[in-house]
């Protein structure tokens, strides 16, 4: 097994970059300047958003002339992608284009030793590295390079389609909106189903001045820990919909009270991985743990945005609770702590958080997402597995090393499709080997 993870990380790291191109927009666009609000701002010192989908079959250089033709269509749309971070002239940062810009940046690479089914079966995600651009890269270089970089790679067997976003400038329902839209495109669609809403100051006015510069010595590594910190481990559990059912109805069949609003999937998943983490952390009673999702604020604010509304329009939302507590009662307790934070985060507590962050801004780094804390992005409500470029559905789907830290989760729809779920954890490396372990985690009991 190690023998065999030996072989296909030398494998990836025979990824041989062959050219580089830049796509931009089939028609002129003209000067467009948008400034980003306070949904935006607070990202500014994360790393780029790293995506990976691999596909089965295909003639390599058709499927990249392909998603060349679709991407210069559909940037016409998103030409926010194929621009460059600016600033105006109060300090304001804001998202520029100009046709004069170079676009998005296309690279072309070779791995024909590495198979689809290889990464397929791989449970980490710290090998598909190389497989994927602007590792270790901060949104605020954006100032200066694209804002829209991908990678595509030649298989044995298939394609590998990497894809780092700025995550300045969208957040996942608008990165997943994009992929869906471009690939509608390639299958031979003469329209998108829904055009970006791309005017961000109808959730937004406040003109928010931002001093930044680069840091000498970032806090935080890509992977989200220094040399000193432990290290860390990442892992990519499937949870089937038969595994799915268990969990959501033992979460259920405690409810609080015969008044109670049922538990929904997400936070029957949400208590029961904070459970078993903090469990594997073998952490003391009386410490605290910060559960932490990032949650899409689209249908939160007043008036609510539409679901195709181009940019960040997510918040933090924090709740947290001592390991005693979590762990001795059953999981509705975690549950309702959850579904109680989540349903507080209304559209009033949304203008409270952007009024206290723009008295006083503050960029976020990995560290703010709390002490001993499971922090949740990504939906399994994000179609991935239905972006066909048209050949095929991809074999799989998963985050880059970018913006990771201990706690750090990501949520996929799951590949055996229906109410599955698969989860990316990111862990310091002795709580993993616990969790791994952990059979009533993995639902093998």
């Amino acid at each position: 097994m190690a023998g065999d993870a030996g072989r296909k990380e030398e494998e990836i790291s025979k990824v041989k970059i062959r050219s580089k191109t830049h796509v931009k927009p089939g028609k002129i666009i003209g000067r467009k300047e948008c400034q980003l609000v306070t949904f935006d701002l607070p990202y500014l010192a994360f790393y780029y958003n790293q995506k990976l989908l691999f596909y089965k079959g295909g003639e390599f250089e058709e499927q990249v002339e392909k998603l060349k033709d679709g991407l210069r269509v559909i940037l016409e749309e998103f030409y926010q992608l194929g621009g460059k971070l600016g600033k105006d002239e109060e300090g304001v940062f804001r998202v520029e284009y100009d046709d004069d810009m170079e676009g998005v940046e296309v690279l072309e690479a070779i791995a024909d030793g590495l198979a689809v089914d290889q990464l397929a079966a791989d449970e980490s995600t710290s090998s598909f590295k190389d497989l994927i651009p602007y590792n270790g890269v901060l949104n605020l270089t954006g100032l200066h390079r694209p804002l829209l970089s991908v990678l595509l790679t030649k298989l044995k067997d298939g394609l590998a389609m990497g894809c780092a976003f700025n995550h300045a400038i969208l957040d996942g329902t608008s990165t997943w909106h994009f992929m869906s839209s471009w690939a509608q495109i390639c299958r031979g669609s003469n329209s998108i189903a829904a055009p970006p809403f791309l005017e961000r100051t109808k959730a937004r006015t406040t003109r928010v001045k931002l001093e930044l510069s680069f840091p000498p010595n970032p806090v935080a590594s890509p992977n989200g820990h220094t040399d000193q910190a432990p290290q860390l481990r990442e892992k990519f559990f499937r949870f089937s919909e038969a595994a799915m059912d268990k969990i959501k109805s033992k979460v259920n069949s405690n409810q609080p009270s015969a008044a109670s609003k049922p538990f929904s999937t997400f936070q029957s998943l949400a208590v029961h991985i904070w459970q078993h983490v903090t469990q594997a952390r073998c952490l003391k009673p009386e410490d605290y743990t910060v559960f932490t999702v990032f949650a899409d604020c689209r249908k939160r604010v007043d008036p609510p945005m539409p679901d195709s509304y181009f940019g960040n329009l997510i918040q933090a939302i924090f709740t947290v609770t001592a390991a005693g507590l979590l762990l001795a009662n059953p999981s509705d307790f975690g549950a309702s702590v959850i579904q109680k934070a989540i349903e507080a985060h209304n559209a009033k507590a949304i203008e409270e958080r952007n009024k206290e962050w723009e008295a006083a801004p503050k960029i976020f780094e990995f560290k703010d997402a709390g002490v001993n804390c499971v922090a949740v992005g990504s939906s399994p409500r994000f179609k991935v597995y239905d972006v066909d470029f048209g050949w095929g559905k991809p074999e799989g789907v998963r985050s880059g090393s970018n913006n990771r830290f201990d706690g750090m989760v990501y949520l996929y729809q799951g590949k055996s499709g229906g109410r599955s779920i698969d989860v990316e954890i990111t862990l310091e490396a002795g709580t993993m080997k616990l969790l791994e372990k952990d059979k009533e985690f993995l639902m093998q009991v």
